[in-house]
């Protein structure tokens, strides 16, 4: 069954920077500030494993930056613009508490 677990603290969040986090110590995930809003995805881009919360943001678009595909982080699709759009990750509901950042796993 699905629970919200505490992942980070919100005022550590950067905005507009991506942070990874480590959830039940084998689930690796990337966290974004946009706009005052946090979301999680995967942390593994599909195409070559690259490191998304190292990707450059244009509004709620990260780009990955090993190979430069491009997802949506609001819906883990592949954004408009990107090369492939086969590809794609997944993403988890956030909720905030206090300075408590949780993500539904």
């Amino acid at each position: 069954m699905p629970e919200f677990v505490s992942v980070a603290k919100l005022s550590e969040l950067e905005e507009g920077k991506g942070r990874k986090v480590t959830v039940h110590e084998d689930m690796e995930l990337a966290l974004f500030k946009v706009n005052g809003k946090v979301y999680a995805i995967q942390e593994s881009c599909p195409h070559q494993g690259g490191p998304l919360s190292d990707g450059d943001l244009d509004g709620t678009v990260v780009m990955c930056p090993w190979h430069g595909m491009t997802y949506d982080l609001r819906t883990g699709k592949a954004a408009p613009e990107a090369w492939d759009q086969s590809f794609s990750v997944k993403t988890f509901n956030v909720k905030i508490e206090g300075d408590e950042v949780k993500v539904e796993v």
